[in-house]
């Protein structure tokens, strides 16, 4: 069984810094992480689910949603089976939960995810 588990959020005042991480554990050396492109979104309280970034397989694209504006990096190690987001320059508007799924995303590999609060 596949879990992600994300972690690094935090409370921070605008224009700070936060590093996500997405942990991933059950998968196999037939379906390994390494083969799967991944992503991170975000949700707001009483919104929908918002996509923010993705990366390819082996780590070398990546995509961002055009509010993102170059602040943050996606990432990935394979070796450790962690990907990554670092955020800067956060926004209030950056306030949400941040999850990692797969891309396309599966409905088994959603996990806790973790809060980002960002205060003006």
């Amino acid at each position: 069984e596949v879990q992600l588990v994300e972690s690094g959020g935090g409370s921070v005042q605008s224009g700070g810094s936060l590093r996500l991480s997405c942990k991933a554990s059950g998968f196999t050396s037939l379906f390994a992480f390494s083969d799967y492109a991944m992503c991170w979104v975000r949700q707001v309280p009483g919104a929908g689910l918002e996509w923010v970034s993705a990366i390819n397989a082996g780590g070398s694209s990546a995509e961002y949603a055009d509010f993102v504006e170059g602040r943050f990096t996606i990432s990935r190690d394979n070796a450790k089976n962690t990907m990554y987001l670092q955020m800067n320059g956060l926004k209030p508007e950056d306030t949400a939960v941040y999850y990692c799924n797969a891309r396309p995303t599966r409905v088994d590999y959603w996990g806790q995810g973790t809060q980002v609060t960002v205060s003006s």
